[in-house]
C-alpha cells in the first residue's frame, strides 16, 4: 500500500511540474466552455446589409429605422443602382440588400399592399436564411404595427432572392470549410511533431553539429508536407467539383496560390508549435486542441463572425482559416479575383513570414 501511495504521489509530482500539461488540462476546459458558450449561437446580430430605396418616402424611411434599431441589423450602405448590389456582395461585407420599390408609400394607400425585396449573400445558407426570417419577422410587425388604426389592412409583401447559391445547398459552406479545417489541422499535426520527434529520438544534436543553419533546418522541415497537403486540396476541390457540383467560378490560378499560401502558413505555425514543445504528445495536443476549436468555432466556417462578442471578433483575426474562408467562397462561388481579395492574401502572407520568423528566433534560443 506504501508503495502505491508513493507511486501516485510522483505521478502528482510529474503531472504538477509540466506546466504545459497543467495549462491543457485546466486551461482548455475553460477555453471551449467560453468559445462555445459565445461562439456557437444559430443567432444573427450586427450584421451588415445595404439599402436599395427607390421611393425614398417616410414609410420606407421608417422602416429602415426600424431595422437599424434592431440589434440584429447595421444599414451600412445606400445604393442606387441594382448593378451595385453584385459589386458589394462580391466584397463580402455586406450579407443582405433590402430594395424599396417605387412609389411603396402610394402603393399602400391606393394598392393596401407594397413590395420590398430581400436578397441575400446564400454564400453561407445558414445566415442567408437567419438574415431572411428576421428581416421579414421586422417587416411583419412593422405591417401589425402599420395596420392597427386601419379598416382594411395595409399588406407589405417580401420577396426573397438569393445570391450565389440559389438553392441554399449546405456542400456550398461546408466544402471550403472541410477543406480549409482538413488542410489547417493535418499540415499543423504533420510539422508540430517533425522537431519535437528529433529531440525525443535523441537526433537533434546532429541537427546542432550540422552545417546547417537555423532557416535551412526549418524549410527542410516543412518542405516535404507541402506536397502531402497539395494533394490533399487536390482531392477535396475534385470530390467538390465532381460529387457535389461545387462550383469554382474564379480564376483557377488564383485558387492554387491561394492554396498554397494557406498551407503554407498552416506549415509554419505547425513548425513554430514543435520547436515550443518538449515532446510529441504536447506538440500533437496543442495542434489539435489550440487549433481544431479556433479553426471550426472562430474562422467563420459555420458560425457568424459578425454575431459573436467583440473579443471573439478580434481573436478571429489571428486565425488563419478565417482569411482562407473568405478567400476561397469569393473565388468558387463569386468569382472574384485579386482586386477584391488583396486584403486578405497579404493577411496571409504576413502571418507565413510571422510564424516562420517566430520559429527561427525560438530555435536559435535553443541552440546557445
Amino acid at each position: 500500500m506504501k508503495r502505491f501511495r508513493g507511486f501516485v504521489i510522483k505521478e502528482f509530482y510529474h503531472i504538477f511540474r509540466d506546466k504545459r500539461t497543467l495549462i491543457i488540462l485546466f486551461g482548455m476546459p475553460v477555453v471551449q466552455i467560453l468559445l462555445f458558450g459565445f461562439a456557437v449561437t444559430n443567432e444573427i446580430s450586427n450584421v451588415d446589409i445595404a439599402v436599395l430605396d427607390r421611393s425614398k418616402d417616410s414609410e420606407t424611411q421608417k422602416i429602415i429605422n426600424t431595422i437599424e434599431a434592431s440589434k440584429y441589423f447595421k444599414v451600412t450602405d445606400f445604393i442606387v443602382d441594382e448593378k451595385q448590389i453584385e459589386t458589394i456582395f462580391k466584397k463580402g461585407k455586406v450579407k443582405a440588400v433590402l430594395v424599396f420599390e417605387n412609389n411603396f408609400s402610394k402603393d399602400i394607400v391606393a394598392k393596401n399592399m407594397a413590395n420590398v425585396q430581400i436578397i441575400t449573400d446564400a454564400t453561407e445558407p445558414n445566415v442567408a436564411n437567419s438574415v431572411n426570417t428576421y428581416l421579414t419577422s421586422i417587416l411583419q410587425q412593422y405591417q401589425t404595427d402599420l395596420n392597427q388604426r386601419q379598416q382594411i389592412p395595409y399588406q407589405i409583401v417580401p420577396q426573397t432572392r438569393m445570391y450565389y447559391n440559389p438553392e441554399l445547398k449546405s456542400v456550398f459552406m461546408f466544402v471550403p470549410g472541410i477543406m480549409t479545417v482538413i488542410l489547417m489541422l493535418v499540415s499543423a499535426i504533420m510539422t508540430s511533431i517533425s522537431i519535437t520527434r528529433e529531440k525525443e529520438l535523441g537526433t537533434m544534436e546532429i541537427l546542432l553539429v550540422s552545417p546547417l543553419k537555423p532557416y535551412q533546418v526549418i524549410v527542410g522541415k516543412v518542405f516535404p508536407y507541402v506536397f502531402l497537403a497539395i494533394s490533399n486540396a487536390i482531392i477535396i476541390l475534385m470530390l467538390g467539383f465532381f460529387v457535389f457540383k461545387m462550383p469554382i467560378e474564379g480564376s483557377y490560378f488564383l485558387l492554387a496560390l491561394e492554396t498554397v499560401l494557406f498551407i503554407f502558413s498552416a506549415l509554419a505555425l505547425g513548425i513554430l508549435i514543435s520547436t515550443i514543445s518538449e515532446t510529441q504528445q504536447t506538440a500533437m495536443m496543442a495542434s489539435l486542441m489550440g487549433l481544431m476549436l479556433p479553426t471550426i468555432l472562430l474562422s467563420g466556417f459555420i458560425f457568424p463572425i459578425s454575431s459573436m462578442p467583440l473579443p471573439l471578433q478580434v481573436i478571429s483575426n489571428i486565425i488563419p482559416a478565417k482569411w482562407f474562408i473568405i478567400l476561397i467562397k469569393g473565388i468558387l462561388l463569386k468569382g472574384v479575383g485579386l482586386e477584391v481579395l488583396w486584403k486578405e492574401t497579404l493577411v496571409l502572407v504576413a502571418m507565413i513570414v510571422a510564424f516562420i520568423g517566430l520559429s527561427v528566433m525560438k530555435y536559435k534560443t535553443r541552440l546557445e
